[in-house]
């Protein structure tokens, strides 16, 4: 298994880093739990975010894994939450209070903001990539073409 090294401390070339090493990791790999759960395991040795999951669409809900991370809502209802909020709007959602974002979904009390990006395939959402941040404000445009750019390899 190759281990994801960031040499920079630049977030921006840090997604960078993250997008090319996944790149080379994930070549050849068919398996879309596989992708996902190694995606989800850069993304922490990286950035060491609070939890970081997908949500795999499953019918008209949202259903939870691979993740890392506490204990996660198993399924989550289209237009509920930030995540199913993301996925009924077709776009990124940057929250930097989740206690401001009305019908906020607590699964975790120490979830402060979040991002939460769509992942398409064949112009369809087929899940979306959740991040969880223990501080305020954590996540912001950078974050978010970062990750939009790495859930492609989903």
């Amino acid at each position: 298994m190759e281990h994801i090294h960031i040499t920079t401390v630049n977030k921006k070339e840090q997604y960078v880093e993250v997008y090319h090493q996944l790149k080379t990791i994930l070549d050849g790999e068919k398996d879309i739990i596989a992708r996902m759960a190694t995606i989800c395991g850069a993304i922490k040795e990286a950035f060491n975010f609070y939890w970081i999951g997908f949500y795999r669409v499953d019918g008209d809900e949202l259903v939870v894994g691979p993740y890392i991370g506490t204990l996660a809502c198993l399924r989550i209802k289209k237009g509920k939450g930030v995540c199913g909020t993301a996925w009924k709007n077709e776009q990124t959602i940057i929250v930097k209070n989740v206690d401001e974002f009305p019908g906020h979904i607590a699964c975790s009390s120490e979830s402060k903001s979040e991002i939460v990006v769509p992942v398409f395939k064949d112009n369809q959402i087929i899940a979306v990539l959740d991040i969880d941040s223990t501080e305020y404000n954590t996540f912001d445009e950078i974050d978010k073409e970062g990750l939009e750019r790495i859930v492609t390899l989903v």
